[in-house]
């Protein structure tokens, strides 16, 4: 095997590393904005590292790899953003709102009238 070969299959190993740990992160996490966030890692982490090691594995689709990470780079935060921003507007609650709202409650002194 040649060092591109090696270097090759390490990035993809990472990819697929990166990947599966986003892709658990997007079951097990408790609310939206979570997830988000593990989705935004699986997608820079992930995939740029799987494009990279393919682009080592194969020289002669190099350029179309490179121009695929850009656009994958320049459109997945902004994605990301947009559905953060939706869900916001739409008024989907944390997953410890509650637990911050009862500890806000509990830190207000009692008003005796």
């Amino acid at each position: 095997m040649v060092i591109g070969e090696v270097v090759g299959l390490i990035l993809l190993g990472t990819g697929v590393f990166f990947s599966a740990v986003g892709i658990i992160g997007i079951i097990r996490l408790p609310d939206v904005y979570t997830r988000i966030h593990a989705s935004g890692k699986v997608s820079t982490l992930g995939i740029i590292s799987l494009l990279a090691g393919t682009a080592l594995m194969m020289p002669e689709a190099t350029l179309k790899l490179i121009v695929l990470a850009l656009f994958l780079l320049t459109t997945a935060p902004v994605a990301s953003h947009a559905i953060a921003a939706a869900a916001y507007r739409q008024g989907v609650p944390r997953a410890g709102a509650v637990r911050d709202d009862l500890a806000a409650r509990a830190e207000r002194p009692a008003t005796t009238e």
